[in-house]
């Protein structure tokens, strides 16, 4: 964190082009660091009222057949949900990956405000949502019956780097659906970019609830935090009209 503080202050007395690219890329490790943190914040045991409420939603849906849908062909839609939710931390590289190698280094602020604001503002309200995942406070129940390698994976990851602090609002829906619309800004000209992204956030939402680590209520307001992202910076950048050098 105080190297990062450093390579800003250098960087405003000597501008220089390669720092201004470490700086672009300097957000991506402190993510990690920024989520770990909101586990201190984890209370030492769980009244589980706001889960009680939310699992009727839940509970639902399914009834509507929700699950029996997603698995109706098998271990296609699983497996392909499953794996949209595994790439979640992949998305802000290959979104700046694509800026950088296309020429259009220069408007990764355009990405990076709304990506960033729409992940944080989510990780921000955790505190107050006191709240443990249906996976381990309901298993079982509604969970699905499909198992693919990339279920296994999830679970795992989840298991060793997750936190015990809330699941609302899904950081996961806000942060993608948040570089989709950061996508639309950066590059307007490429709409087979943000599209795509836009199509792959609409399968991160649903895998939160199909694979049971979020409630519904949670992907719904992760969706809704990161339209208020977008509202919140339009003013800042805009949809980008300069053309990739």
């Amino acid at each position: 964190m105080l190297s990062g503080y450093a390579l800003l202050l250098h960087a405003s007395r000597h501008p220089n082009r390669w720092i201004a690219s470490a700086r672009d890329w300097l957000p991506l490790p402190l993510m990690p660091l920024a989520y770990r943190q909101m586990g201190w914040f984890a209370p030492a045991n769980h009244s589980h009222t706001l889960e009680q409420s939310w699992i009727g939603w839940d509970r639902m849906l399914f009834d509507w057949g929700f699950g029996r849908a997603i698995e109706s062909l098998g271990l296609l839609l699983p497996a392909l949900l499953e794996a949209s939710y595994l790439t979640v931390y992949a998305v802000p590289t290959f979104s700046m990956a694509y800026l950088a190698l296309t020429g259009r280094g220069g408007r990764m602020n355009h990405f990076l405000t709304v990506f960033l604001a729409g992940i944080y503002m989510a990780y921000a309200q955790f505190p107050f949502w006191p709240s443990e995942p249906p996976r381990t406070l309901y298993p079982g129940l509604d969970a699905p019956t499909v198992d693919t390698v990339f279920r296994r994976l999830n679970g795992h990851f989840l298991g060793v780097h997750g936190i015990h602090t809330s699941v609302f609002p899904s950081a996961h829906v806000s942060s993608v659906f948040a570089a989709a619309i950061g996508m639309r800004r950066a590059a307007p000209e490429n709409p087979f970019i943000y599209r795509g992204l836009f199509l792959y956030a609409t399968a991160v939402a649903l895998a939160t609830v199909y694979g049971r680590y979020h409630y519904s209520v949670d992907a719904l307001a992760g969706g809704c935090v990161a339209w208020a992202a977008a509202a919140l910076t339009g003013r800042i950048w805009p949809c980008s009209t300069t053309r990739p050098r």
